[in-house]
């Protein structure tokens, strides 16, 4: 039996989102979020579930601390809530808001725990929702007066920062697919959108190092392993460009100022809303990369596909016939090794944080009390396996986050998905660790497992 062993140093962490977890809807001064509105309009979420209450993380964060020092956690990744610190996105800050951050900043530095917070985890003010969204340019300014105020607020006892979770799916699911907030579907709309992202994050990096030069900045990307779906030269040639607009659209603008060759016919910029001296503003030189991915995906060419790249996802669970997990994605941990792997060659052996990989299984407690989720465990084993093979290859990987601490409020899915360490019953908010969380507890403390 082989020993795996992570770098001295390397972080443990889970993740959570601060819609996904904190309730406490309108408490305090809190703003409206597009997902409040969503989540509140019939048919829009599964079962009517909404995040109004989630897993009251807002009241109990401090039994939230407790269980990540219990789990021997060094690093806890959340968000902040725009809406809480400015609710109409602008304006006047809510000194409450701010202060409920405070508070868990320093219990978690107390605890011996990382605070590594994302500025926006798709809750954007439902009152800049109504000056339209992301694909509003004035949002990009709005956002980077945020961060400004946040980082002022809390940079001086947090030292690392991501500014985006997944700016692909946020953009994609929210104003092309609409089936997360604020619900449109709209490609011109998503095409300005993904534009203004790009900005907001170029002038959000500038604000941040204004208000606090000494931090180091990242944004967690979604990325999946982009594969032919067939052998021809065209499956392959649409994989490729699916790999550049998942995995690199919102990457290839931060750190070289341009956007990937994408478009057979050419980058849309007039359709996008690009104007002269965008790419410049759009530079942000990351200090580090962090990487979400769940799965593969395999592609197919397309020529009529309505967005105009000329190819198609057969699926975002592929198409193997081996395991799924129960939100029916394929287990597939060779994703994580080729895509952390790719991305270290093609921009030069960046730092890189795996900032979400997880699972929805949906065991629930035995007669003992126990919940026994032998599958996260394995699903766990085996993409921690494919990072240590990443990392011998020379990767230069910093620290991995678990998704997700506490079973939760999953977007569309409402309730219906776990994908949690920790059990949380809804109906009493009583929290029990998993079989896998008190694994993954052993491995944090023992930076390692047999294989």
């Amino acid at each position: 039996m082989s020993r795996v062993r992570f770098p001295e140093g390397f972080h443990w962490g889970v993740a959570t989102a601060s819609y996904q977890i904190e309730g406490a809807w309108d408490a305090d001064g809190k703003g409206e979020s597009v997902w409040d509105r969503f989540a509140h309009a019939s048919g829009r979420v599964k079962n009517g579930d909404t995040g109004d209450v989630a897993c009251d993380s807002y009241h109990r964060w401090r039994e939230d601390v407790t269980l990540l020092r219990e789990m021997n956690l060094t690093s806890y990744r959340f968000s902040i809530a725009w809406p809480r610190v400015l609710p109409q996105g602008s304006g006047a800050v809510n000194r409450s808001g701010l202060d409920y951050y405070s508070r868990l900043t320093d219990a978690l530095l107390g605890a011996g725990i990382r605070p590594f917070p994302t500025l926006y985890h798709w809750d954007l003010p439902q009152a800049l929702e109504d000056r339209g969204g992301w694909p509003n340019r004035d949002t990009a300014g709005r956002f980077a007066d945020y961060a400004h105020v946040v980082v002022d607020a809390l940079g001086d006892r947090i030292g690392q920062w991501m500014i985006f979770n997944e700016p692909s799916i946020f953009t994609t699911m929210g104003y092309l697919v609409g089936i997360h907030a604020p619900g449109r579907r709209d490609l011109e709309a998503w095409l300005r959108a993904g534009h203004t992202v790009n900005l907001a994050q170029g002038e959000a990096f500038r604000a941040m190092r204004a208000a606090r030069p000494e931090l180091a900045i990242g944004t967690a990307f979604n990325m999946s392993a982009c594969e032919p779906a067939g052998d021809s030269q065209a499956d392959a040639d649409a994989a490729e460009r699916w790999h550049r607009l998942l995995n690199l659209w919102y990457l290839e603008p931060a750190l070289r100022g341009r956007y990937p060759e994408v478009f057979p016919s050419g980058t849309p910029l007039e359709r996008m809303g690009v104007r002269e001296g965008d790419f410049e503003r759009m530079r942000a030189p990351l200090d580090f990369l962090g990487i979400n991915l769940y799965t593969r995906t395999l592609v197919r060419a397309h020529p009529q596909d309505p967005l105009g790249i000329g190819a198609q996802a057969v699926g975002p669970v592929g198409g193997s016939d081996g395991p799924r997990t129960d939100f029916g994605w394929e287990v597939w941990p060779k994703a994580l090794h080729d895509v952390v792997v790719r991305i270290t060659r093609d921009y030069d052996r960046p730092p890189i944080e795996i900032t979400e990989n997880g699972c929805s299984y949906a065991d629930g407690p035995g007669p003992d009390g126990a919940i026994r989720d032998h599958r996260r465990i394995e699903y766990y084993r085996g993409y921690l396996e494919a990072l240590f093979r990443a990392i011998e290859a020379g990767a230069d990987v910093r620290g991995y986050h678990a998704w997700t601490l506490l079973d939760n409020f999953e977007w569309a899915e409402g309730f219906a998905q776990r994908f949690g360490l920790v059990w949380v019953d809804f109906a009493t908010q009583d929290r029990h660790v998993k079989q896998s969380g008190r694994w993954y507890g052993r491995v944090a403390a023992e930076n390692g497992f047999d294989a």
